[in-house]
């Protein structure tokens, strides 16, 4: 008994070590008794699946494997197998199948010799498998390889100089054993001079110094057509001594040529996003840091002041009288009088202040690292000096000077675009003083600051008094004449000024938490108007511009939400928001994560403004907008300025590379819109179209453009 027992236990240890499930099945009653491992194979305790029979293994076993699996049992039965072996998928708990090797054997017949008790056991085999499958699918992968990877090969001799080349060698030639008999020389006389010279070096270093080689040549075949091959070498050694050289020769005059079109490509692509870096951040006009660089180097200064304990100085400088010099002598003039200007300004700073232009005649100067207000003082002095003596343009004396506005970081410790507004304000207050001199920023008594403080009154009374309205402005797809979309833009019916646009009144409330809530307003509105329209057969998308600040507020998911919900007749699907530049530098990745939002409720986004804020085309491929809108600057004076009509070209070359759909703004005539067809833009928007117009007016618009011919005749 102490021996059956000690012999027990050493099966079972053996069976767990082999991590092995057992199993004997009565065949008369039909149990089944499994151990442990046999069930937790499948992901079962055996708790879980008692009471176990043949059914239970009918029940997990794989559908397509059921027929083989009785077939196989049915053999065995009939004596026609020793075992009953057979792998067979089985359903794991958690749904997936395992592959199992099943083994089992009868051991008991009754008296007709069906079998009454057979017993096995069942070893899971899934890694086996998948490795067999794996190898499987790699010997036909490499079969098929090297048929579509036009794989010769080749065999040198190194005593006698018999050259043996492979059927796929002879075809990569265009030629046949029966037409060539293959030398190194000939083999040679084919290659390119170049080639030539890299192979014969190579094939000297294989044979005098065993060097092994893997080049690529050009060569021609026997009919003379040039093709990129790839040859390798591998030496033989009998004895010590190299018998013979053997190796791979390819055709990879596809790979080749591909290769060649994707470095042409991304040449290209460079130097178009060469050209778009330098648009988004520097001037084209002065060749002088842009907003958008002018911005960055602000937070680099702000940054580096606050971690030095030093000082910064933030100028805003204007020229005095500029616009006579416009009028008087042509744009032709007043461009290359801005450029001389510049340079002298340049001359009279430091090498690592910044000197941006800001638009028109107006500057912004950063002098950081700073120890007192005189060091820039003396730099402004100095500015205003540069330009006194006398500029000579095409024979013609011009001459001019500069109001200089001043504001001082920590004294002054605003937001980097609050800070550029007060040294604005401080040139304005120059110039009241006579032009031509310096006024530095008062905070506290500055006239400037009170008007500010009075414009956002004036805005918050008529915001409260619902003096606003939207005004909207058609895009349409030049191909088709579909109109595709509605701008809703904002007007302030002023009680005493009249109509005002926008840039009369949103630059006073940017900053400001006002901003917010007119964001808000604009998007409800223009989501009744467009239900509105609905109701008279008229669903064309709408979009509305959110603002920086509204788009970066931590509520704005929420409060659209609410806009939504009490909208409900809305398809967000018809929404779209338009975003500037600068809203998305300050905080790409919140800005990301809020349009990712917004995507899941169906509203879609397009990039405004697009070339005149950039800092990375980085942004713009992890902001999934889409559309790009091409700024009207560029596409305005595109008819006549090759530099932007270059832009826009590269533009729309960009969008469509990054799947983008791309709409231009600024069409002011049918010849815009022919050439932006040239280029592949159809989408389009612009006084040319349509100017933007009262709700009221839409409808109409809308049936006398639908009933007109084609704004742009083919």
């Amino acid at each position: 008994m102490h021996k059956n027992t000690i012999s027990q236990e050493v099966n079972e240890l053996v069976l767990d070590a082999t991590n092995v499930g057992v199993w004997d099945w009565r065949v008369e009653n039909d149990g089944l008794v499994c151990n442990e491992r046999w069930a937790e194979i499948i992901g079962y305790t055996l708790s879980e699946l008692m009471p176990v029979d043949y059914q239970t293994w009918l029940d997990v076993l794989h559908p397509d494997d059921l027929p083989r699996a009785i077939k196989n049992y049915d053999y065995h039965c009939q004596g026609q197998s020793e075992l009953c072996e057979l792998e067979v998928r089985m359903k794991h708990k958690s749904g997936h199948y395992v592959w199992v090797l099943s083994t089992g054997k009868a051991i008991a017949w009754d008296v007709e010799g069906k079998p009454t008790r057979m017993i096995g056991m069942h070893q899971e085999i899934t890694f086996r498998k998948r490795q067999e499958e794996l190898l499987a699918t790699t010997t036909e992968l490499l079969r098929e390889s090297q048929e579509i990877g036009k794989l010769g090969g080749w065999q040198l001799n190194l005593h006698n100089g018999d050259l043996i080349w492979t059927d796929e060698t002879y075809r990569i030639y265009e030629t046949t054993p029966q037409e060539y008999i293959p030398t190194v020389e000939m083999g040679v006389s084919y290659l390119l001079p170049d080639s030539k010279k890299l192979f014969q070096e190579a094939l000297d270093a294989a044979i005098q110094l065993g060097e092994e080689y893997d080049l690529e040549l050009e060569t021609y075949t026997t009919k003379g057509r040039k093709i990129d091959v790839r040859t390798t070498c591998h030496i033989t050694y009998v004895d010590g001594v190299a018998e013979k050289l053997s190796g791979i020769f390819q055709d990879i005059t596809d790979e080749k040529n591909n290769q060649r079109k994707l470095e042409k490509s991304n040449q290209v692509l460079k130097e178009v996003n060469e050209k778009l870096k330098f648009a988004a951040n520097y001037d084209p006009l002065t060749h002088l840091p842009n907003r958008n660089l002018l911005a960055d180097r602000m937070q680099q200064a702000l940054i580096k002041a606050q971690r030095n304990s030093k000082q910064i100085a933030i100028a805003f400088l204007d020229l005095d009288g500029f616009k006579e010099v416009n009028d008087a002598y042509g744009h032709d003039i007043g461009d290359e009088f801005l450029c001389l200007v510049a340079n002298r300004f340049k001359t009279a700073i430091r090498e690592d202040d910044t000197l941006a232009r800001f638009g028109g005649d107006e500057f912004v100067l950063i002098l950081d690292d700073l120890d007192c207000h005189h060091q820039a003082t003396e730099i402004l002095q100095r500015i205003l000096s540069s330009i006194t003596e006398i500029f000579i343009i095409e024979n013609k004396r011009l001459s001019i000077t500069v109001s200089i506005g001043v504001t001082f970081f920590p004294q002054d410790n605003s937001y980097p675009d609050i800070l550029i507004r007060h040294a604005d304000q401080a040139m304005y207050r120059a110039k009241e003083q006579g032009k031509n001199c310096i006024h530095e920023f008062d905070f506290e008594n500055d006239v400037a600051i009170k008007l500010q403080y009075r414009e956002l009154e004036y805005i918050s009374n008529g915001f409260n008094n619902n003096e606003f309205l939207l005004f909207y402005q058609p895009k349409i797809n030049m191909e088709t004449n579909d109109i595709i979309g509605l701008e809703a833009l904002i007007r302030w019916q002023h009680p005493t000024e009249g109509l005002l646009s926008p840039f009369r009144f949103l630059p006073y409330i940017e900053e400001e938490p006002l901003a917010i809530e007119l964001g808000k307003w604009v998007i409800d509105q223009a989501i009744k108007q467009h239900n509105e329209w609905r109701r008279l057969g008229i669903v064309i998308p709408i979009s509305v511009n959110v603002s920086p600040l509204q788009l970066q507020h931590e509520d704005f998911i929420k409060q659209l939400n609410e806009i939504l919900f009490l909208n409900t007749s809305f398809q967000a699907g018809q929404l779209e928001f338009e975003i500037l530049e600068s809203s998305i530098i300050k905080d790409t990745q919140h800005i990301a994560e809020v349009i990712s939002q917004c995507k899941q409720l169906g509203i879609r986004f397009s990039l405004d403004d697009f070339g005149t804020g950039f800092s990375s085309l980085s942004y713009l491929r992890k902001l999934k907008t889409d559309v790009i809108k091409i700024d009207q600057s560029f596409v305005i004076d595109m008819l006549d300025d090759m530099d932007d009509q270059a832009i826009v070209k590269s533009v729309i070359e960009l969008s469509k590379t990054f799947g983008r759909s791309v709409i231009a703004e600024g069409v002011e005539t049918q010849e815009h819109g022919r050439q932006l067809l040239k280029m592949g833009c159809q989408l389009a928007q612009g006084f040319g179209i349509a100017r933007p117009m009262p709700a009221s007016s839409i409808p109409e618009w809308i049936n006398l453009w639908n009933t007109s011919p084609p704004w742009i005749c083919k």
